[in-house]
Protein backbone atom coordinates (compact mmCIF):
# COMPACT_ATOMS: atom_id res chain seq x y z
CA UNK A 1 0.00 0.00 0.00
CA UNK A 2 1.17 3.64 -0.74
CA UNK A 3 0.08 6.98 0.75
CA UNK A 4 -2.04 7.50 -2.69
CA UNK A 5 -4.21 4.78 -2.08
CA UNK A 6 -4.56 5.50 1.66
CA UNK A 7 -5.12 9.21 0.91
CA UNK A 8 -7.92 7.40 -2.00
CA UNK A 9 -9.76 5.18 0.57
CA UNK A 10 -9.90 7.82 3.15
CA UNK A 11 -11.41 10.25 0.48
CA UNK A 12 -14.15 7.05 -0.34
CA UNK A 13 -14.74 6.28 2.81
CA UNK A 14 -15.75 9.80 3.98
CA UNK A 15 -17.57 10.85 1.57
CA UNK A 16 -19.21 6.79 0.57
CA UNK A 17 -18.97 7.70 -2.99
CA UNK A 18 -16.38 6.81 -5.77
CA UNK A 19 -17.77 9.52 -8.30
CA UNK A 20 -17.26 12.33 -5.81
CA UNK A 21 -13.96 11.21 -4.74
CA UNK A 22 -12.60 11.11 -8.14
CA UNK A 23 -13.84 15.19 -8.05
CA UNK A 24 -12.62 16.02 -5.18
CA UNK A 25 -8.94 14.06 -5.86
CA UNK A 26 -9.66 15.19 -9.29
CA UNK A 27 -8.73 11.56 -10.72
CA UNK A 28 -10.67 9.96 -12.86
CA UNK A 29 -12.87 7.05 -11.74
CA UNK A 30 -11.83 4.79 -13.19
CA UNK A 31 -8.18 5.21 -11.31
CA UNK A 32 -10.03 5.65 -7.79
CA UNK A 33 -11.61 2.51 -8.88
CA UNK A 34 -7.96 0.55 -9.55
CA UNK A 35 -6.23 2.23 -6.52
CA UNK A 36 -9.38 0.61 -4.03
CA UNK A 37 -8.90 -2.24 -6.07
CA UNK A 38 -5.05 -2.40 -5.87
CA UNK A 39 -5.23 -1.53 -1.77
CA UNK A 40 -7.71 -4.34 -1.04
CA UNK A 41 -5.73 -7.18 -2.94
CA UNK A 42 -2.44 -5.78 -1.15
CA UNK A 43 -4.37 -6.49 2.23
CA UNK A 44 -6.19 -9.77 1.26
CA UNK A 45 -9.81 -8.25 1.98
CA UNK A 46 -12.16 -6.19 0.62
CA UNK A 47 -12.97 -2.85 2.13
CA UNK A 48 -15.73 -1.54 0.66
CA UNK A 49 -19.88 -3.26 -0.16
CA UNK A 50 -21.48 -2.41 -3.25
CA UNK A 51 -24.85 -2.31 -2.53
CA UNK A 52 -27.60 -1.23 -4.97
CA UNK A 53 -25.68 1.28 -6.96
CA UNK A 54 -24.49 3.03 -2.80
CA UNK A 55 -21.33 1.69 -1.28
CA UNK A 56 -20.68 1.28 2.26
CA UNK A 57 -17.49 -0.34 4.16
CA UNK A 58 -17.15 -3.48 4.87
CA UNK A 59 -16.06 -4.58 8.86
CA UNK A 60 -12.95 -4.78 7.43
CA UNK A 61 -12.85 -1.67 5.94
CA UNK A 62 -14.16 -0.11 9.45
CA UNK A 63 -11.42 -1.91 11.23
CA UNK A 64 -8.80 -0.23 8.47
CA UNK A 65 -10.04 3.09 8.61
CA UNK A 66 -8.64 4.61 12.11
CA UNK A 67 -5.35 3.30 11.20
CA UNK A 68 -5.66 4.61 7.47
CA UNK A 69 -6.40 8.23 9.30
CA UNK A 70 -2.98 7.69 11.79
CA UNK A 71 -0.86 6.78 9.15
CA UNK A 72 -2.23 10.42 7.00
CA UNK A 73 -1.53 11.92 9.70
CA UNK A 74 2.42 9.87 10.31
CA UNK A 75 2.79 11.05 6.51
CA UNK A 76 1.83 14.60 7.36
CA UNK A 77 3.75 15.02 10.73
CA UNK A 78 6.88 13.72 8.90
CA UNK A 79 6.34 16.11 5.71
CA UNK A 80 6.59 18.98 7.64
CA UNK A 81 9.67 17.57 9.73
CA UNK A 82 11.43 17.26 6.71
CA UNK A 83 10.51 20.65 5.50
CA UNK A 84 11.10 22.69 8.39
CA UNK A 85 8.29 25.26 9.19
CA UNK A 86 6.50 24.12 6.13
CA UNK A 87 2.45 24.45 5.92
CA UNK A 88 0.74 22.73 8.50
CA UNK A 89 -0.51 19.35 6.57
CA UNK A 90 -1.97 15.98 7.19
CA UNK A 91 -5.05 14.96 8.51
CA UNK A 92 -6.49 15.16 12.22
CA UNK A 93 -9.62 13.14 13.37
CA UNK A 94 -11.68 14.98 15.91
CA UNK A 95 -14.81 13.42 17.93
CA UNK A 96 -17.20 16.00 18.17
CA UNK A 97 -21.47 16.21 18.87
CA UNK A 98 -24.14 17.57 16.50
CA UNK A 99 -24.52 20.85 18.76
CA UNK A 100 -20.67 21.83 18.77
CA UNK A 101 -20.61 20.76 15.18
CA UNK A 102 -23.54 22.84 14.16
CA UNK A 103 -23.54 25.95 16.26
CA UNK A 104 -19.45 26.07 17.66
CA UNK A 105 -17.61 25.07 14.96
CA UNK A 106 -18.23 26.94 11.84
CA UNK A 107 -15.88 29.68 12.44
CA UNK A 108 -13.31 27.04 13.34
CA UNK A 109 -13.36 25.23 10.07
CA UNK A 110 -13.68 28.40 7.84
CA UNK A 111 -10.11 29.39 9.36
CA UNK A 112 -8.94 26.60 8.63
CA UNK A 113 -10.20 25.93 5.34
CA UNK A 114 -9.00 29.38 4.22
CA UNK A 115 -5.55 29.72 5.96
CA UNK A 116 -4.27 26.04 6.44
CA UNK A 117 -6.29 24.25 3.47
CA UNK A 118 -3.15 21.46 3.46
CA UNK A 119 -4.82 20.42 6.98
CA UNK A 120 -8.06 18.45 6.83
CA UNK A 121 -10.21 18.03 9.49
CA UNK A 122 -12.16 14.66 10.03
CA UNK A 123 -14.89 15.78 12.08
CA UNK A 124 -16.87 12.28 13.33
CA UNK A 125 -20.30 12.23 15.52
CA UNK A 126 -19.77 11.05 18.60
CA UNK A 127 -20.93 11.17 22.37
CA UNK A 128 -18.79 12.21 25.03
CA UNK A 129 -17.90 8.59 26.49
CA UNK A 130 -17.58 7.38 22.70
CA UNK A 131 -15.14 10.20 21.99
CA UNK A 132 -12.87 9.47 25.57
CA UNK A 133 -13.04 5.94 24.31
CA UNK A 134 -11.80 6.68 21.38
CA UNK A 135 -9.10 8.88 22.63
CA UNK A 136 -7.81 6.51 24.74
CA UNK A 137 -7.64 4.24 22.00
CA UNK A 138 -5.86 6.55 20.19
CA UNK A 139 -8.58 6.45 17.13
CA UNK A 140 -8.90 10.19 17.55
CA UNK A 141 -6.37 12.68 17.61
CA UNK A 142 -8.69 15.13 19.92
CA UNK A 143 -12.33 15.25 20.90
CA UNK A 144 -14.82 17.55 22.19
CA UNK A 145 -16.65 16.85 25.42
CA UNK A 146 -19.82 18.79 26.83
CA UNK A 147 -19.63 16.96 30.49
CA UNK A 148 -19.70 18.44 34.05
CA UNK A 149 -16.79 16.54 34.93
CA UNK A 150 -12.99 18.48 33.59
CA UNK A 151 -11.31 15.79 35.26
CA UNK A 152 -11.01 12.36 32.72
CA UNK A 153 -8.68 9.36 33.61
CA UNK A 154 -6.22 8.58 30.91
CA UNK A 155 -7.07 12.42 28.87
CA UNK A 156 -5.92 16.01 29.04
CA UNK A 157 -8.54 18.41 28.17
CA UNK A 158 -8.79 22.58 27.90
CA UNK A 159 -11.87 24.06 29.01
CA UNK A 160 -13.17 26.11 26.61
CA UNK A 161 -16.12 27.51 28.80
CA UNK A 162 -19.58 27.07 30.70
CA UNK A 163 -22.33 25.59 28.11
CA UNK A 164 -25.07 27.23 29.34
CA UNK A 165 -28.64 25.05 29.30
CA UNK A 166 -32.52 25.93 29.18
CA UNK A 167 -35.32 24.33 29.32
CA UNK A 168 -38.02 25.00 26.37
CA UNK A 169 -41.51 24.32 24.71
CA UNK A 170 -43.72 25.57 22.57
CA UNK A 171 -44.93 29.40 23.29
CA UNK A 172 -48.31 28.33 23.90
CA UNK A 173 -47.02 25.58 26.49
CA UNK A 174 -48.87 25.73 29.78
CA UNK A 175 -45.44 26.11 31.41
CA UNK A 176 -44.31 28.59 29.18
CA UNK A 177 -47.21 31.07 30.68
CA UNK A 178 -45.94 30.26 34.84
CA UNK A 179 -43.54 32.94 35.99
CA UNK A 180 -41.82 30.01 37.99
CA UNK A 181 -41.74 26.35 37.21
CA UNK A 182 -40.45 23.67 39.52
CA UNK A 183 -39.47 20.21 39.48
CA UNK A 184 -43.12 18.79 40.03
CA UNK A 185 -44.72 20.82 37.08
CA UNK A 186 -41.78 19.38 34.84
CA UNK A 187 -42.37 15.75 36.09
CA UNK A 188 -45.71 15.68 34.68
CA UNK A 189 -45.54 16.95 31.03
CA UNK A 190 -43.36 14.95 28.58
CA UNK A 191 -40.02 15.35 27.95
CA UNK A 192 -38.33 15.10 25.08
CA UNK A 193 -34.71 14.31 25.02
CA UNK A 194 -31.56 13.69 22.83
CA UNK A 195 -29.91 9.75 22.77
CA UNK A 196 -28.82 8.35 25.88
CA UNK A 197 -25.30 9.34 26.80
CA UNK A 198 -26.02 12.94 26.19
CA UNK A 199 -24.13 14.58 29.98
CA UNK A 200 -26.79 16.97 30.10
CA UNK A 201 -29.60 14.78 29.10
CA UNK A 202 -28.23 12.23 31.96
CA UNK A 203 -27.91 15.01 34.42
CA UNK A 204 -32.06 15.88 33.66
CA UNK A 205 -33.16 12.56 34.15
CA UNK A 206 -31.08 12.74 37.76
CA UNK A 207 -33.04 15.54 38.66
CA UNK A 208 -36.40 14.78 37.69
CA UNK A 209 -36.04 11.07 39.05
CA UNK A 210 -34.94 11.88 42.72
CA UNK A 211 -37.07 8.88 44.38
CA UNK A 212 -39.58 10.65 44.71
CA UNK A 213 -42.12 8.76 42.48
CA UNK A 214 -42.41 7.10 39.21
CA UNK A 215 -39.25 7.47 36.90
CA UNK A 216 -40.09 10.47 34.55
CA UNK A 217 -40.51 8.72 30.60
CA UNK A 218 -38.05 10.64 28.05
CA UNK A 219 -39.60 10.64 24.29
CA UNK A 220 -35.89 9.88 22.94
CA UNK A 221 -34.99 11.80 19.79
CA UNK A 222 -32.25 11.62 17.28
CA UNK A 223 -30.85 14.94 16.83
CA UNK A 224 -31.44 18.52 18.30
CA UNK A 225 -32.88 19.56 15.33
CA UNK A 226 -35.62 16.79 15.13
CA UNK A 227 -36.23 17.75 19.00
CA UNK A 228 -37.26 21.65 18.38
CA UNK A 229 -39.79 20.28 15.73
CA UNK A 230 -41.23 18.54 18.13
CA UNK A 231 -40.84 20.92 20.55
CA UNK A 232 -43.01 23.47 17.95
CA UNK A 233 -45.63 20.72 17.41
CA UNK A 234 -46.26 20.92 21.31
CA UNK A 235 -44.95 17.32 21.93
CA UNK A 236 -43.59 19.13 25.70
CA UNK A 237 -40.56 20.33 27.12
CA UNK A 238 -36.40 19.96 26.45
CA UNK A 239 -33.74 20.79 28.08
CA UNK A 240 -30.84 21.75 25.47
CA UNK A 241 -27.90 23.83 25.60
CA UNK A 242 -29.24 27.38 25.07
CA UNK A 243 -26.31 28.12 21.79
CA UNK A 244 -28.94 25.49 20.18
CA UNK A 245 -32.08 27.30 20.84
CA UNK A 246 -31.23 31.66 20.69
CA UNK A 247 -32.69 32.06 17.63
CA UNK A 248 -35.52 29.97 17.77
CA UNK A 249 -36.28 31.92 21.39
CA UNK A 250 -35.68 35.19 19.91
CA UNK A 251 -37.86 34.44 16.42
CA UNK A 252 -41.12 33.79 19.12
CA UNK A 253 -40.95 30.00 17.59
CA UNK A 254 -39.81 28.20 21.24
CA UNK A 255 -39.88 29.81 25.19
CA UNK A 256 -37.84 30.14 27.68
CA UNK A 257 -39.55 28.57 30.77
CA UNK A 258 -38.68 29.88 33.98
CA UNK A 259 -36.77 26.86 35.55
CA UNK A 260 -33.27 27.15 36.90
CA UNK A 261 -31.35 24.69 36.03
CA UNK A 262 -29.43 23.78 39.14
CA UNK A 263 -26.29 22.33 37.41
CA UNK A 264 -23.80 23.00 35.01
CA UNK A 265 -21.47 21.23 32.11
CA UNK A 266 -18.62 22.58 30.34
CA UNK A 267 -17.40 22.24 26.50
CA UNK A 268 -13.98 21.39 26.68
CA UNK A 269 -11.31 19.93 23.71
CA UNK A 270 -9.47 16.68 24.66
CA UNK A 271 -6.80 14.01 23.85
CA UNK A 272 -5.13 11.77 24.95
CA UNK A 273 -2.77 12.08 28.13
CA UNK A 274 0.71 10.93 27.26
CA UNK A 275 0.90 11.56 23.51
CA UNK A 276 3.00 13.46 21.91
CA UNK A 277 0.70 16.65 20.25
CA UNK A 278 2.08 17.41 16.86
CA UNK A 279 2.78 20.93 15.51
CA UNK A 280 -1.02 20.82 14.03
CA UNK A 281 -2.49 18.84 16.91
CA UNK A 282 -1.53 22.18 18.82
CA UNK A 283 -2.44 24.51 16.07
CA UNK A 284 -5.31 23.40 16.24
CA UNK A 285 -6.12 23.51 20.27
CA UNK A 286 -4.52 26.95 19.66
CA UNK A 287 -6.56 28.49 16.96
CA UNK A 288 -9.62 26.89 18.19
CA UNK A 289 -9.49 28.79 21.94
CA UNK A 290 -9.07 32.00 20.42
CA UNK A 291 -12.12 31.37 17.46
CA UNK A 292 -14.41 30.72 20.74
CA UNK A 293 -13.17 32.51 23.50
CA UNK A 294 -15.16 35.33 22.51
CA UNK A 295 -18.43 33.39 21.85
CA UNK A 296 -17.90 31.75 25.21
CA UNK A 297 -17.40 35.02 27.11
CA UNK A 298 -20.09 36.44 25.17
CA UNK A 299 -22.65 33.41 26.20
CA UNK A 300 -21.68 33.60 29.85
CA UNK A 301 -21.69 37.69 29.98
CA UNK A 302 -25.49 37.05 28.25
CA UNK A 303 -26.38 34.48 31.29
CA UNK A 304 -25.36 36.51 34.26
Amino acid sequence: MDIRQLTTFHKVATLLSFTRAATELRYAQSSVTAQIKSLETSLGVELFERLAGKIQLTPAGQRFLPYAEQMLTLAGEARGIASGDGEPSGLLTIGTMESITSYRMPPVLELFHHRYPQLQLVLRPSLCAETLHSLRQGTFDMGFLMEAETRHPGVESEMLGPEPLVVVAAPDHPLAKEAKVDLDQLRDVQVLAPEAGCAYRELFEAELNDGSGEPVPFLEFGNIESIKRGLTAGLGISLLPTMTVADDIAAGSLAALAWEVPFEVYTQLAWRRGCRQTREMRLFIDRTLECMASEYSATTGSAD
